[in-house]
């Protein structure tokens, strides 16, 4: 039987020495293999066409009986025996070398520009081409050959069909390789092919000592006293053999060494098998039995095993952790404790999944108590008592468990450790520490342990180092060393000058419990006789030569009091308590957030926050995530303090102060609060750091939370539901997009999928819009190929997105071709029994999906014919289909979608695993069709997010099922069948996991195939089922033996199927079982006895909501990227003015919407009409007065009055919460700065016109698209503008533009001239005809292949993964940057080899480097662009392809003019 490990691919496969077919690694052709004397072994020297010649004469000889070969003797047969073996070793050497297409394809995937290869080709279409590719045919490569460079294999017999032969000889340049790759597709092919014909050169074949056909007896002879007859050597070979037996290297049976494995660890990179899930970890996750998550989670704590009493803890410590945010009645909290103690028995114990305990073991999820009722007298029978049920844990709390459950186990571990360290202590030095011993069991928190840990270092410090040397463990870095101050803190401890420490008349830890106020007698501070200083005076304290002063003494004596009581845990607990009880946040701007945050900033709405207490921002995790970012890049200092702290001050003093009236005692209490304050002040600063931490985590698992949530919502999205159809079925969609909307420049893009997800048609739309007969319009050319399409193919549903506003006016005329052509969708019958049909329905699609999608690898590999905007209809048509499929499919990508405003804020591995268990949830409560999955990639998709199964999992459960044949009968094959040589797809726990959330197809017609597999019942459970449908038919014990014995044990509920009287089931009264149950199996099942009844009449029914229509604010901000934050009533924004009437002005802002401005709101001056102050293509500043979001338009407002007054957003604040003082006396300060600086402030009218310095214009940029651009004021004066313009990302370039024809000081010059040689008559001719067309060489640039995204520094740099065999037909640079040009001629030393990159110090300038040959150095030349072309050497292409090509003339000419020189 075939094991476990035998699914798992650690190794290549061994090829078998029996087949007699090989291929091509290159075209994936089959080729046959001959062992005869004229077939084709691979070998250098078996072209020669004379020796074939012989070869065939003599073997015609030879079969006419023209020759008579001489009788072999013994000897003779037994040499040919040894070579033919020898041989045949050689040969399945060769084959084992040599790795399938799957592993070859498997690490491919992992490589940037990798490419599968093409399926075997017809052999006929192999006969077309000749012999000349059949000449170049390419051999087989191994594991040897696939790092091997090209340039290795040239002078190879066997090169690749697509390898390109390079002149050989003087004819070669060092850069002749550069030419060759520019020439266009067809004219640079036949070029190559003649260069080919011209260069090639005749090839010499040369007799091998292999091929002795034609050689008489003496030859062979003479032959073999040469060369040998390769036995010389065999007694090394044994001796070699047994010394690999020896170690392990070689199976003893196969001492050829045949059977050696390849690991693929022995091929490939460790992080490629990393990500590719193949490492010996991954290995060892599949064949271990329990579910893929719990091992990757608790990775960290295998070596943890909770004791009994450890785990009654845990369910303590969780339950109250779950109960501070929970509103239960102090009636459940009981019940409460016990379920979340029996979730983490099902966790731990029985390593049962969230979605299984949920489903299975919901029963303990609920509190059920039965409340009597009053009797009522006119019914006797009636009950005694109902049943009240509360719903303790949902799904949510559940993976909280599970969380927190992690988060024991990390506290446990760390407690035990600090356990041992401190019996270790004990043991060796003698010492007990009451404050550890008693502090440690109580601890709950990561950070109470880590106090505990400080605690125990400082005051053992030296003990522990010498613990740790006598140990062995002190001088291997294992044991910290302490610093300086611990070994100054050492020293007055063990010193005289402690006991001035002592004098203070209180302990530290004494201190902590009074100001702990925890039960218990206070304890009393005790004065001294002498004064503090009088103390350190003297003999007693003095310890020259350190501390030979009094001053000194005392200073010592208070920094050692201070950090006792800061190291104290107990005073830690209590700064703790204050600072979560009565902190406060504050934000305080910069000198750099004065300047950058502004009132339409972010960040405005903290600039000047103030007193917000700590429960405040937790309400508001996105405001305090945003305040961190804003502290990360500088803008504002975030500070947490405790409120009232003089008055908490005060009452520390009086835990510490001594309660004696005298001179002396006032003296000492001075010292003490002095020594207090040093400890305060550093208690602060942790305090503030710890609070700060924690928030920043509580508040970013709140808002992945949230992700959690609003993802969970999606996903509960049953497929679209025509009317007349049961919730689940899949509708036919015929989908369409506009993409931007631009019309007469982009096609309306449509496809038809069906219900099985197939794309049977596709295709393009121009004009859909509908006439009007009263005015003499006709339709759009297209409407009646539309409805002709509708007609034929019959869909359930339209869908409809895109990109842009325009999409909802394709929607509207959708909508209106369905209602004037009567457009009806499917027929169903209605509730008289009538067949009726409904108006068919246009539904615009979410397409968040949609848009990652379309330009993704995966709808490449499915559909590599289709337009990207055919790609994204797809998309929208499986979206309707199946939401969750769609959203199961983008795997990791699935961060790319927001899912909350704040999600940015959050580190996407938090989001991700929040995602992971929404997608979990829903995955399992839809359930898997399992061998749907092995056919059906979507569907395989959800099989990693099954309870028990993970990525790895999944992928052996598909290649189990694949063994197993294709399919399995049922849920019970999983685990595997020895009688039946079926291999285990999984072990019994992942079984147990899993079982119900893969279903089966239940099949009448096979006996093997059990109803109760296509549920979701259990299949611990299923006896249960079988008793309920022979209850339901009113069956005895012995109808029931002899069904099952006839038909199996499924026979009862197939014959409930096959009668049709599932509803019997609903007559059966399930409270009677379950107390049965409960009763004398102690098992409570009344949840899953409801699950059993439902699923016998429903199988797998459909349990998500209806599919969600968008809703209005949701319509918006997919079509404007607005939401109401962004973009609001009050705002003032650009208009482009697109038409102007007398008393109406029409335009379009950034966003699509369109803008009206009504006569009133254009101006006040009545005797002036619009067209005098506007016109079309202007654009303006307006401001919103009313915003449409349904109709995508806005009501707008051109008035100055409105306009002076900017928008602010309002936010709630009390009155101590903003610090305005602050706030007036900044902006007083900036507007001083602007007066003094002289600069008067320019306004010109024209839509990029900001008021931006340079570093303002770069941050607006920063968000913009490459090569847009600002006009702004320059500090060379009024003469002068500037213009700032994105090259690429952190890339501006800044143009100086002089103004000359100025009408005045302020009005922009008639001429604007650049660099003293551009001249331009306004400004929409210099950005179009300067700025645009550099930007449009910056984009040619960039996009063409040799261009690397990298610095200069980077270029010239090869990821070491990406190697040659990847890159037969061109060098593509689409590798990771890491030392291309060097790492390329390393392995290509003939080749020379150049690319592009950016110059990111100078914009507007790019790098040109190159590499002529391994032995030279890396060059670089500039390239400058300029309007409309490049500059190289003062020389101008315009063009890419011109640019390549005078590279490379350039340098040859330079190089031929060095060479006349010599």
């Amino acid at each position: 039987m075939v094991g476990l490990e035998d699914l798992i691919q650690g190794e290549a496969e061994l090829g078998d020495e029996s087949d007699d077919e090989s291929f091509d690694e290159e075209t994936g052709e089959t080729k046959r293999k001959s062992n005869g004397a004229n077939g084709r072994n691979g070998d250098l020297d078996d072209s020669s066409e004379e020796e074939s010649d012989d070869d065939e004469e003599a073997a015609r000889a030879i079969r006419e009986g023209f020759i008579v070969e001489d009788e072999e003797e013994p000897e003779e047969r037994e040499r040919r025996r040894r070579e033919k073996k020898k041989r045949r070793r050689e040969e399945r050497e060769e084959e084992e070398a040599v790795l399938d297409e799957e592993d070859l394809d498997l690490i491919g995937e992992a490589i940037p520009g990798f490419e599968r290869r093409a399926p075997s080709e017809p052999k006929f279409k192999r006969l077309k081409r000749g012999h000349k590719e059949d000449f170049e045919a390419r051999a087989p490569r191994g594991v040897d050959d696939i790092f091997d460079s090209d340039e290795e294999d040239d002078d190879m017999a066997g090169v690749g069909a697509n390898r390109k032969r390079k002149p050989a000889g003087p004819l070669e340049d060092e850069f002749a390789g550069f030419i060759e790759q520019d020439f266009s597709e067809g004219e640079g092919r036949e070029q190559e092919i003649d260069d080919e014909e011209v260069a090639r050169t005749v090839r010499k074949g040369i007799a091998g000592v292999k091929n002795t056909a034609g050689l008489d007896e003496n030859s062979l002879e003479d032959l073999r006293e040469v060369f040998g007859d390769g036995e010389e050597y065999d007694f090394a070979l044994d001796l070699q053999t047994q010394a690999d037996q020896d170690q392990g290297r070689i199976d003893p049976s196969d001492p050829d060494g045949v059977s050696k494995a390849i690991e693929l660890k022995d091929v490939f990179e460790p992080s490629q098998l990393a990500e590719r899930m193949l490492t010996d970890e991954d290995m060892q996750i599949r064949s271990i039995d329990e579910p893929e998550r719990f091992q990757i989670a608790r990775k960290p704590y295998k070596h943890l095993v909770l004791t009994d009493e450890q785990f009654k803890e845990e369910s303590i410590w969780i339950s109250n952790f779950i109960l501070l945010k929970k509103r239960l009645e102090s009636d459940l909290r009981e019940p409460f404790q016990k379920s979340v103690a029996k979730v983490l028995e099902f966790m731990i114990t029985d390593e049962y999944e969230v979605p299984f305990i949920f489903q299975h073991r919901k029963d303990y999820l609920i509190h059920a108590a039965k409340v009597a009722v009053t009797p009522n007298p006119y019914n006797p029978n009636a009950p005694q008592y109902v049943v009240s049920a509360q719903k303790l844990l949902n799904q949510s709390d559940l993976w909280e468990i599970f969380d927190l459950d992690l988060k024991f186990r990390a506290l446990v571990d760390k407690r035990n450790a600090l356990q041992r360290t401190y019996e270790n202590l004990t043991t060796y030095s003698g010492i007990h520490d009451e404050v550890f011993e008693e502090m440690l069991p109580v601890a709950v928190t990561m950070e109470e342990l880590q106090d505990i840990q400080d605690y125990l270092h400082f005051q053992h410090s030296s003990r522990l180092a010498d613990m740790a040397i006598a140990n062995g463990t002190g001088a291997n870095g294992t044991q910290r060393r302490p610093g300086s101050s611990r070994m100054i803190f050492e020293k007055v401890r063990n010193g005289n000058v402690y006991n001035l420490v002592r004098a203070f008349g209180i302990t530290a830890d004494a201190f902590a419990q009074n100001a702990l106020k925890k039960e218990g007698r206070r304890q009393y501070t005790e004065d001294p006789a002498e004064r503090p200083d009088e103390m350190a005076n003297s003999d007693a304290v003095l310890d020259p030569p350190e501390y030979s002063s009094a001053s000194q003494c005392l200073r010592a004596a208070k920094a050692m009091f201070a950090e006792e009581i800061f190291l104290n845990p107990k005073m830690r607990k209590v700064m703790r308590q204050a600072y979560y009880t009565s902190g406060v946040i504050e934000c305080f701007r910069t000198e750099k957030g004065l300047r950058k945050i502004d009132e339409q900033h972010p960040y405005y709405e903290f600039k000047y926050l103030r007193n917000q207490q700590l429960g405040d921002i937790a309400r508001q995790p996105g405001l305090f995530l945003r305040m961190l970012r804003a502290e990360e890049e500088g803008l504002v200092e975030i500070k947490i303090r405790l409120q009232n702290y003089e008055s908490f001050k005060k009452r520390l003093y009086a835990d510490l102060e001594s309660d004696n009236f005298s001179e002396v005692a006032d003296a000492w209490n001075r010292e003490r609060r002095s020594a207090l304050d040093i400890a305060l002040e550093k208690l602060d600063n942790i305090m503030a750091r710890g609070v700060k931490e924690n928030m920043k985590t509580e508040c970013e698992n709140h808002v992945a939370k949230a992700c959690r949530d609003e993802f969970t919502k999606k996903l509960d999205q049953a497929p679209y539901k025509p009317k007349g159809m049961m919730l689940g079925t899949v509708p036919r969609v015929l989908a369409l997009s506009n993409g931007t909307g631009t019309f007469g420049r982009e096609a309306i893009c449509w496809a038809w999928v069906e219900e099985d997800g197939r794309v049977l048609e596709n295709g393009k739309f121009l004009d859909l819009s509908t006439g009007d007969p009263e005015k003499g319009t006709k339709d759009g050319g297209d409407v009646e190929g539309f409805v002709e399409l509708v007609m034929r193919r019959r869909p359930d549903v339209i869908g409809v997105s895109g990109f842009s506003t325009e999409t909802r006016r394709l929607y509207e005329q959708l909508e209106q071709i369905v209602k004037l052509k009567n457009l009806r969708g499917a027929e169903y019958d209605n509730e008289e029994g009538q067949e009726t049909s409904d108006k068919l329905e246009v539904v615009i699609v979410n397409d968040e999906v949609a848009r990652l999608y379309q330009t993704s690898d995966r709808a490449t590999m499915e559909h590599p014919g289709f337009a990207p905007l055919t790609k994204y209809c797809v998309a929208l048509a499986k979206y309707l289909q199946n939401p969750m499929r769609e959203y199961a499919s983008l795997g990791k990508d699935i961060v790319s979608i927001s899912f909350d405003p704040n999600q940015r804020y959050v580190p996407q591995e938090k989001v991700l695993k929040q995602l992971e268990t929404a997608m979990v949830d829903i995955v399992n409560m839809c359930g898997v069709e399992i061998n749907e999955a092995v056919s059906d990639s979507y569907t395989a998709n959800l099989l990693p997010f099954v309870a028990g199964l993970g990525p790895r999992k999944a992928a052996q459960l598909l290649k189990a099922i694949n063994l197993n044949g294709g399919v399995f009968a049922t849920r019970a094959e999983l685990v595997g069948d020895p009688e039946a040589h079926r291999v285990a797809a999984v072990g019994p726990r992942v079984w147990n996991n899993c079982a119900s959330f893969l279903s089966i197809e239940f099949d009448p017609n096979e006996t093997e195939s059990d109803y109760l597999d296509n549920t979701r019942v259990h299949p611990e459970d299923y006896e249960l089922g079988r008793k309920m449908a022979a209850d339901a038919l009113e069956l005895d014990e012995e109808d029931i033996q002899a069904e099952q014995k006839e038909n199996g044990d499924g026979a009862v509920v197939r014959k409930l199927i096959k009668e049709d009287a599932q509803e019997k089931v609903n007559d059966l009264i399930l409270e009677e079982y379950a107390e049965q149950l409960e009763r004398n199996f102690n098992q409570r099942k009344r949840a899953t006895l409801e699950t059993i009844r439902a699923e016998l009449q429903q199988p797998y029914e459909e349990l998500r909501r209806n599919f969600v229509m968008l809703s209005t604010d949701e319509i918006f901000t997919m079509f404007t990227g607005e939401t109401r934050d962004s973009l609001c009533e009050g705002m003032i924004v650009p208009m482009s003015i697109k038409r102007v009437s007398d008393d109406q002005i029409e335009g379009k802002l950034d966003c699509g919407i369109t803008g009206t401005v009504e006569g009133e709101e254009i101006s006040t001056r009545m005797d002036v009409s619009a067209k005098q102050l506007f016109a079309p293509h202007q654009t303006v500043q307006a401001k919103i007065m009313s915003l449409h979001r349904k109709g995508l338009s806005a009501k707008m407002s051109l008035l100055e009055e409105q306009l002076r007054r900017p928008y602010r957003k309002e936010i709630d604040r009390m009155s101590d919460e903003w610090d305005e003082r602050q706030e007036a006396k900044d902006k007083e300060s900036m507007q001083e700065k602007n007066d003094v600086s002289g600069r008067t402030q320019r306004v010109i009218k024209h839509p990029l016109f900001r008021s931006f310095n340079s570093a303002q214009a770069e941050e607006y940029l920063g968000s913009q698209a490459r090569g847009d651009c600002v006009i702004r004021p320059s500090s060379l004066g009024l003469d002068h503008l500037a213009v700032t313009w994105k090259v690429s990302d952190n890339v501006y370039q800044h143009i100086d533009v002089l103004e000359m024809d100025k009408e005045n000081e302020f009005s922009v010059g008639k001429t604007l001239k650049i660099a003293g040689k551009y001249s331009y008559s306004d400004l929409d001719e210099l950005i179009v005809n300067h700025v645009k067309a550099m930007a449009r060489k910056v984009d040619e640039m960039m996009l063409h292949d040799k261009y690397q995204n990298s610095s200069k520094t980077e270029t010239g740099k090869l990821h070491r993964f990406c190697t040659p065999f990847l890159f037969k037909k061109t060098i593509t640079l689409t590798c990771i940057p890491e030392r291309w040009l060097t790492t390329y001629t390393e392995a290509n030393p003939k080749r020379s080899v150049y690319n592009f990159c950016i110059d990111s110090k100078h914009p507007g300038y790019f790098f040109l480097c190159f590499k002529a040959g391994q032995q030279s150095r890396v060059q670089e030349w500039l390239v400058k662009v300029i309007p409309g072309a490049y500059e190289l050497r003062r020389v101008q292409y315009q063009d890419m392809q011109a640019l390549c090509n005078g590279f490379k003339i350039q340098w040859q000419n330079m190089n031929l003019a060095r060479a006349q020189r010599r």
